[in-house]
């Protein structure tokens, strides 16, 4: 047979330079004259093999191939209408193995129209075609990869399936610098990445951006893995969400960091949704510990929160990650829930048996920056393919991560799907969106001269904003009643409106001054307390201006600020009464609730993520209590609709008396929606009580004393209304009413209004 190929091509493929070898591998048809049958003609480039065959089923017969040009690129010529499906045998030293060719698949996963819609940033579910699937082709199942990369050279697969060689699985570059090939017989559980070349020839080992599973770390490979096997029961959770308005609805959340909530003996081999899942991974820093499972954790975690009376938990990033350290934050594997807890489908399970109970669950996620590790996303195709390629706008050198070039489309089509994919494949219910003001500003942490201004001389990242416009939009189309918080410390205005009317689209923003205002004046002895009352008062002048959460997070309790029980003045039982003061005032505050683990402890180390939380504390009565009183508090929030419904309404709330700093007490009405239901919150903070202490309200009637912070039960001294108060006809406080109240110290009282006529029935 006479050679078909030119040298130079063939010098193409074996020097892995093309950058199509469909052109050259697979089958070809050979043009005939007159009535002859037709011809074929298959190409392989086999780097080890020493002779090969091609197996046509059809025939049952084998057609030796020949070297040409080169010892390991062969071809052959045969003669027949159809070459289908056809296989090659190949011999490998003393080895052989028959396998089907993956140049003779050339059907495209990746259409022109998805071409079109990643490339103008508007593909929200590209996950769904980049990245690897297993598929079916011509009736034989493998996998399908596709990665970008458009300044690579080449792309190839690399695996155990040839042994790491990126010369044996070369793909194909799509228009817009997509590469694309299906691989027949791989399946669920191949270990693969991407072998990409510069236009210099230097080599990088990927993993995939949209791989949805890596290996355990410290290995970096993805994982193909299938996310559609898994059989929700969730359908009943997910349309009452639909139908729902999470702005008038209790919100509190319980944040986790689930590699240091509770550890499990590395003697007790875990439990998998499927078999034994993942190895075992192991927390190196706790000898004879290991992590608990995402299936373990369902069977843990969630009847715990339950039983705090938490309506959802909010988990530090479940995205892959390298650094145990780093909490989650510094992701490699956007697409890939951590492998050091189980499976994908582990973690869907856990989610499953969240909405079981009731418990929503929010996913912290971090489109602000990402990791140098070599086997992420920098310098993907050996150029600044996700991040800018200027430091000044492209690196936060505080942190040593890069930050994302949002102007690309491309760049943010990977975000604004990966926000999707997370509701879309796991059922989350929210997302708390990490270090927004470092995206909002181009000189966050930055010197002078270390940052360079936007087009109209200003220091604010109008790209980044848009693209956070463009994440929220979608996602509240796609998935009404879900919840996105922004982590954003300064005064960006309109960070909680709606896109529509100019704001960047969430439906809540952590109320950062609102925490630090607190952590200040519940630091103070008591006695100093009167000269800093604005601290207590000062963040309804701003409540109404965003959508507020309050949050008490793993950052106030980290890095020697203190645990919370440990910022608290005065001795043991005054620790313990400020904390409970603290909190019953943040949740009778407008606003939703976030609390970090631990806090409901009274733990008195900082949060350390290496080890568990302190559970032995639990044995002593004081701890025991403060846990009920978490309980307790979780339970009245979720009853009382005054203190949930109209969080971010003006009339949902009322000073009373904000200005006795005199006796550290303030006082107010929390107001419900569509009814004429109102609770009345007097707060002391000091630790001297008042027998007598008079407040102003609307209305006649029995308040009836629903919460009392300083109860027994609690660990308090029980002082108290005896159950509740009636009014008297005393104007106070500019108000027809008033009651006549015994304080206790460093307590928190909610009352009840019932009219009259209500009590008498």
């Amino acid at each position: 047979m006479h050679t078909t190929t030119p040298r130079e091509q063939v010098d193409l493929i074996v020097y892995n330079q093309h950058h199509d070898p469909f052109q050259i591998l697979g089958p070809h048809p050979v043009e005939q004259n007159g009535d002859s049958p037709n011809q074929w003609v298959v190409r392989a480039y086999l780097p080890k093999a020493s002779a090969a065959w091609v197996i046509c089923p059809d025939e049952r017969k084998e057609y030796s191939m020949q070297s040409v040009h080169h010892p390991n690129f062969f071809e052959c010529a045969i003669a027949t209408e159809e070459l289908a499906n056809y296989q090659l045998r190949i011999q490998e030293g003393e080895h052989e193995r028959v396998t089907y060719d993956p140049y003779a698949f050339r059907s495209p996963k990746l259409t022109e129209f998805d071409l079109h819609l990643f490339t103008e940033g508007n593909h929200h579910r590209i996950y769904e075609k980049l990245g690897a699937h297993p598929t079916e082709i011509d009736g034989i199942t493998g996998v399908y990869f596709a990665v970008w990369a458009p300044s690579a050279r080449n792309v190839s697969v690399l695996g155990d399936f040839n042994q790491w060689d990126g010369r044996q699985h070369q793909m194909r570059k799509k228009g817009n610098g997509t590469w694309e090939l299906f691989i027949p017989e791989l399946g669920v559980g191949t270990s693969y990445k991407y072998e990409i070349k510069n236009q210099e020839g230097h080599i990088y080992e990927k993993s995939d951006p949209y791989g949805f599973q890596q290996e355990v770390r410290p290995k970096t490979a993805s994982i193909v893995a299938n996310l559609d096997n898994y059989q929700w029961n969730d359908s009943d959770w997910l349309e009452k969400r639909r139908h729902t308005e999470p702005l008038t609805q209790p919100v509190s959340v319980y944040e986790v960091h689930i590699g240091s909530w509770l550890h499990e003996s590395y003697d007790n081999p875990p439990r998998h949704l499927h078999g034994e899942g993942q190895s075992i991974a192991v927390n190196e820093y706790k000898y004879g510990a290991r992590y608990l499972t995402y299936y373990e954790l369902a069977e843990k975690l969630i009847p715990y929160v339950k039983e705090l009376g938490y309506t959802h938990i909010e988990l530090l990033p479940i995205a892959e990650h390298p650094f145990d350290g780093s909490w989650g934050y510094q992701v490699t594997g956007y697409y890939a829930p951590t492998s050091r807890f189980g499976t994908p489908e582990d973690f869907m399970y856990f989610v499953d048996q969240c909405h079981k109970n009731d418990i929503g669950v929010i996913v912290d996620w971090v489109p602000g920056h990402f990791p140098k590790d070599g086997h992420g996303l920098a310098f993907f195709d050996g150029t600044h393919l996700y991040e800018h390629g200027d430091p000044r706008k492209g690196e936060h050198k505080e942190w040593g991560t890069l930050v994302f070039n949002y102007s690309r489309n491309e760049v943010r089509n990977f975000l604004v799907a990966n926000a999707l994919f997370w509701f879309d494949k796991y059922h989350i219910d929210g997302i708390r969106v990490d270090a927004v003001a470092s995206m909002l500003y181009l000189d966050y942490c930055r010197n002078p001269g270390e940052w360079v201004t936007n087009e109209y001389g200003g220091r604010e990242n109008l790209e980044a904003a848009d693209f956070l416009r463009q994440v929220n939009s979608v996602l509240f189309s796609y998935f009404p009643g879900v919840i996105s918080v922004a982590e954003e410390s300064t005064s960006w205005p309109m960070v909680s409106w709606p896109t529509y009317a100019g704001g960047l689209g969430f439906n809540l923003k952590w109320n950062m001054g609102w925490m630090h205002d607190m952590l200040d004046y519940f630091h103070m002895d008591p006695w100093f307390r009167q000269f800093h009352q604005n601290n207590i008062t000062f963040s309804m002048w701003y409540n109404h201006s965003e959508n507020y959460m309050l949050a008490l997070s793993h950052d106030e309790v980290v890095h020697g600020k203190s645990s919370m029980i440990g910022k608290m003045p005065g001795d043991t039982w005054q620790k313990l009464a400020n904390v409970r003061c603290l909190f019953s005032y943040m949740y009778a505050h407008p606003g939703k609730k976030t609390m970090f683990m631990s806090m409901e402890l009274g733990q008195w180390g900082e949060w350390n993520v290496w080890s568990d939380l302190d559970w032995e504390l639990l044995q002593y009565e004081p701890h025991q209590q403060l846990k009920q009183f978490f309980c307790a508090l979780n339970l009245l929030y979720k009853t009382e609709p005054a203190l949930y419904s109209r969080d971010f309404e003006q009339e949902g709330f009322e000073w009373i008396d904000c200005s006795d700093n005199r006796h550290s007490v303030v006082s107010f009405m929390r107001r419900a929606k569509e009814s004429d239901e109102f609770i009345v919150v007097v707060c002391n903070f000091t630790p001297q009580p008042y027998s007598h202490y008079r407040i102003g309200v609307p209305e006649a009637g029995f308040y009836a004393e629903i919460f009392n912070s300083d109860a027994k039960p609690f660990g308090g001294s029980n002082m108290g209304n005896l159950g509740g108060k009636w009014t008297e006809e005393w104007s106070f406080h500019e108000h027809p009413y008033s009651l006549d109240l015994c304080l206790p110290p460093l307590g928190v009282l909610m009352f009840k209004w019932e009219p009259k006529e209500e009590v008498d029935a």
